[in-house]
């Protein structure tokens, strides 16, 4: 068989919009002035927002988790000019609702050993996707992924595979948020982060880039992509979500570049970055 009948197309999408927010980091605009250095970045906590797109009573549940992933995915969703009620969506976390998961444990530690009813429907890793429908009305499909350090290379993976499949748009999501101790000790992640790509399978006016990824071999064994501004350089290495930020770089500068992403151990995820 000769070598041109074994390549495969790429899988690939547009970008029509990003949905960012993280420590020092409030939206896209301002996330991609400090890539391309217009912006001083200035690190402090992860701010998030009152998801007021959620009824009163599911407001008062909504944990760290579910408001960052509205945050963002509205963010991008409203960049892209998509109705996310139309949406089907990948949401990809290390460890989902990381607060919960600490308030269930300190439960099961104690002497009664009671779990609210909230704390345990909250416990679920696909929480976030559920919250997401009840703001939005969304009823399209949803796919929920957990890939430790590489949550945001699988999302993306999962992602494009989907738009190439069913020719639609879709809304790729990746959250992490941190830990409290004693948990945190042993995965000290410092602070929340969220971001969202709304993708679609062909160019429009809002387009930022393309992204194409070989399907025949997607992985690589190149060493992932860095940050030349030491202080996001950190936040990129101690939130599994924030490896996408050298991706958004490329997108912010607007260049053509290949990026590699953390993804499986010793093996990164090979994206082709093309500006529009």
């Amino acid at each position: 068989m000769s070598k041109a009948a074994t390549q495969s197309a790429p899988i690939e999408a547009w970008v029509d919009g990003v949905g960012l927010l993280g420590p020092g980091l409030s939206g896209w605009p301002q996330t991609s002035a400090v890539l391309r250095r217009q912006t001083t970045y200035i690190p402090q906590r992860t701010l998030l927002p009152t998801p007021q797109t959620l009824q009163a009573a599911e407001r008062r549940r909504a944990a760290t988790v579910v408001k960052l992933a509205l945050a963002v995915g509205l963010e991008a969703a409203q960049a892209a000019g998509m109705d996310p009620a139309q949406l089907a969506t990948v949401f990809t976390s290390s460890g989902g609702d990381s607060h919960n998961c600490h308030a269930v444990c300190d439960a099961l530690a104690s002497s009664d050993r009671l779990i609210s009813p909230t704390r345990f429907h909250n416990s679920v890793h696909n929480a976030a996707s559920g919250y997401w429908g009840i703001a939005t009305g969304a009823m399209a499909p949803s796919t929920v992924l957990c890939a430790y350090d590489g949550c945001f290379a699988a999302g993306l993976l999962e992602a494009l595979a989907q738009v190439a499949l069913t020719q639609a748009p879709i809304l790729l999501l990746a959250y992490d948020t941190d830990y409290p101790e004693p948990l945190h000790a042993v995965r000290p992640i410092p602070d929340s982060l969220g971001v969202a790509l709304a993708l679609a399978p062909r160019p429009g006016p809002q387009s930022l880039g393309r992204i194409a990824i070989d399907a025949a071999a997607p992985c690589s064994d190149e060493p992932s992509n860095t940050l030349d501004l030491p202080l996001l350089e950190a936040v990129r290495q101690t939130i599994p979500a924030a490896r996408a930020l050298p991706l958004l770089s490329a997108l912010a500068y607007r260049a053509s570049e290949s990026v590699h992403l953390d993804y499986l151990p010793g093996q990164t995820l090979a994206a082709e970055i093309t500006p529009c």
